[in-house]
C-alpha cells in the first residue's frame, strides 16, 4: 500500500477491486480543505476511462505487472495472435485489450505484453516502428523540408503528418509514443 500522494503517471493501481493504469496524476491543494490527488485512470479490464479523486491520506494498492516479450504473428477475425519468445506459447488478444496500439500491429514485430497474475492486461509497442506509406499527396515542386507537412496514410491505416518529400511506397520510421514521423528508411 502506498499513500495517494505517491501516485504517478504510468503506475498500475487497484481501485474498487479492479486494475487501472494511471494516465494523469495531479496534486491539488485547494485554498480551503484537504489536499487531493486528481487522477485520470484507464480500467485495464474493459478499457474505460475514469476520473478519480483520492484524499491525500488515502492508501492505494499498487499492482506490479510482469512484462513478457511477444511477437505479433497474425490477425484471426477479431483476435490478434502473439507468440511468447521464450516458450513459444501463443495467446489471443482482443482489439479492446490492445487499444490504440492496434495501429502498430504488423507481423513479426516484438511487443511487450503486460501480464498480471498470468493474464494479459496491456500491450506496449516498440518505441519506433517502420511502416510503408500507402497514400499521400504528390511532391510539390519547390517545397523545402521545413516548408510544411502533409498527411500520409500508412499500411496499418494510421494517418500521420510527414514532410513534403515523402511519396507513396516509401518506408518511414515513426515514434509510437507520439505518432510522429522520425525519418525515411533507406
Amino acid at each position: 500500500m502506498i499513500n495517494a500522494t505517491q501516485i504517478r503517471k504510468g503506475m498500475v493501481i487497484k481501485v474498487e477491486g479492479k486494475l487501472h493504469k494511471v494516465l494523469e496524476a495531479t496534486h491539488v491543494t485547494p485554498g480551503k480543505g484537504q489536499a487531493l490527488m486528481q487522477t485520470k485512470l484507464r480500467n485495464l479490464g474493459n478499457q474505460t476511462l475514469l476520473d478519480y479523486r483520492f484524499r491525500s491520506k488515502d492508501k492505494v494498492e499498487q499492482a506490479y505487472l510482469e512484462t513478457v516479450e511477444m511477437e505479433f504473428l497474425y490477425q484471426s477475425g477479431d483476435d490478434y495472435i502473439f507468440m511468447n519468445l521464450e516458450n513459444y506459447e501463443q495467446i489471443k488478444l482482443t482489439k479492446d485489450m490492445i487499444g490504440g496500439e492496434v495501429a502498430y500491429l504488423i507481423p513479426n514485430v516484438v511487443f511487450l505484453i503486460e501480464m498480471h497474475e498470468g493474464s494479459p492486461v496491456g500491450v506496449e509497442p516498440p518505441l519506433t516502428i517502420n511502416l510503408k506509406v500507402v497514400k499521400t499527396e504528390p511532391f510539390l515542386k519547390g517545397a523545402t523540408q521545413s516548408a510544411s507537412s502533409k498527411p500520409a496514410e500508412l499500411e496499418t491505416g494510421i494517418t500521420i503528418n510527414v514532410p513534403q518529400f515523402i511519396k507513396e511506397g516509401d518506408i518511414i520510421r515513426i515514434d509510437t509514443r507520439e505518432d510522429k514521423y522520425l525519418e525515411r528508411v533507406k
